[in-house]
């Protein structure tokens, strides 16, 4: 008899699993459970463009999965967007689902503030208390930031329950900004490129139990080609330049400076190659695939020889620094990635490091984000206190989750 319930309950998992939407690629067979099927913490909403047809699934507030499919994108869409708590935080209209634009690499708009953070990694309710503190949105996550500009300087996913709502209130904040003259910076950083190769050692485990058990395959197939946000978070670029300062996640290093390609050739090669794994991106683009993506770590997303000292890093000299400001006609680089203590600055304020670690920071006097104006750069506290950045004091011990044997 025992025997007989087990094989019903498998049956019916197995049914209920089946009849939603599939990736259709690197199926991974997980044993079915009836309530694990049914049932999931928030997450989402996930859309895909596919053959004419929008398909959204999301988890409902009742922690059950809702997938529905649409002829073309509905004038007036709008989706709610849950906390990991089940809370409503906002809606967000769909405004686009497939080509989008890649935002200008050399941008010389000089905006009368900016507000840049990084590494929020899952963390919503942080990323969303700085913005407001900055007066970037209000309690509503309505953009009132005017025609000023916010970065986002890559790691976005990993670490954290709430990745999907970061992202789409980045999206939402895009459309809002730029009917008021604004702009929303997005830089790609190595957790991005992490997830989207289906290296998931850092990722909440309810996002790869919704994507085997509901989509039936790995949650970094979830950004392949035909995933609206993944379409969307393809075309950011890896490097771009806004006004008078250069934004990149890890930095550049002496031998980005002695490779032939060009910024706006290696955000197009990143964009190509972030979703393929490892094998792919070295077939498919062998000459570039190992300075981007290989344990050398002297590419954009991986460097970190502009913040540390330690010849393990590969540090790029002061000289070099000065070549890279003349070359892109810049006064500085921001970048995030090291994490310090506290926002701090390099290279006698040429390079800036705005990777703070977010909740140890929060609602403390140390800084969270930086805020780029008449004034200079300054950073900001969870009080709205702007603070003098000060210089590296010591190095930071390399992070013991990106060593270098453990990746690529």
């Amino acid at each position: 008899m025992k025997k007989l319930y087990n094989s019903i309950y498998f049956l019916l998992g197995f049914l209920v699993v089946s009849s939603f939407y599939s990736c259709k690629e690197d199926l991974t067979y997980v044993e079915p459970d009836i309530v694990e099927a049914t049932h999931f913490r928030n997450d989402g909403p996930y859309l895909f463009n596919e053959n004419n047809t929008l398909k959204i699934v999301e988890v409902k507030e009742d922690n059950t999965v809702d997938i529905r499919e649409e002829a073309s994108l509905p004038a007036d869409l709008k989706l709610n967007v849950y906390s990991d708590n089940n809370k409503l935080l906002f809606q967000v209209p769909i405004k686009k689902i497939d080509n989008f634009e890649r935002p200008a690499w050399d941008d010389r708009t000089e905006y009368n503030k900016t507000f840049a953070v990084s590494d929020l990694h899952g963390r919503f309710d942080l990323f969303a208390s700085i913005l407001k503190t900055g007066g970037v949105i209000n309690e509503q996550y309505d953009w009132t930031y005017g025609n000023n500009h916010l970065v986002i300087d890559g790691d976005i996913f990993d670490r954290g329950a709430d990745v999907l709502p970061i992202f789409w209130l980045i999206y939402k904040l895009e459309f809002e900004a730029k009917a008021l003259g604004g702009k929303v910076t997005t830089i790609l950083g190595d957790h991005e490129e992490l997830v989207m190769r289906d290296n998931l050692k850092y990722t909440f485990a309810k996002y790869s139990t919704f994507s085997d058990k509901v989509m039936e395959c790995t949650y970094g197939k979830m950004w392949g080609l035909n995933s609206v946000l993944g379409d969307w978070l393809r075309s950011k670029n890896t490097i771009q330049i806004v006004g008078e300062n250069l934004y990149v996640h890890a930095g550049l290093s002496k031998k980005f400076m002695e490779r032939k390609e060009t910024i706006p050739e290696i955000n197009e090669l990143v964009s190509k190659s972030i979703y393929l794994n490892k094998k792919e991106r070295k077939k498919q683009y062998p000459e570039i695939a190992d300075f981007l993506y290989s344990d050398s770590y002297d590419g954009p997303l991986w460097y970190r020889g502009m913040v540390k000292t330690s010849s393990s890093y590969h540090p790029i000299d002061k000289k070099d620094v000065e070549t890279l400001l003349e070359t892109y006609n810049i006064k500085h680089i921001i970048v995030g990635h090291t994490e310090n203590s506290r926002i701090k600055y390099f290279y006698d304020g040429k390079v800036y490091d705005i990777c703070v670690n977010h909740p140890d920071a929060y609602d403390d006097e140390e800084t969270r984000a930086v805020l780029i104006d008449k004034n200079g750069i300054n950073a900001m506290n969870d009080a709205g206190e702007l603070v003098k950045i000060k210089k590296r004091i010591k190095n930071i011990e390399p992070q013991k989750d990106e060593l270098q044997d453990q990746f690529y």
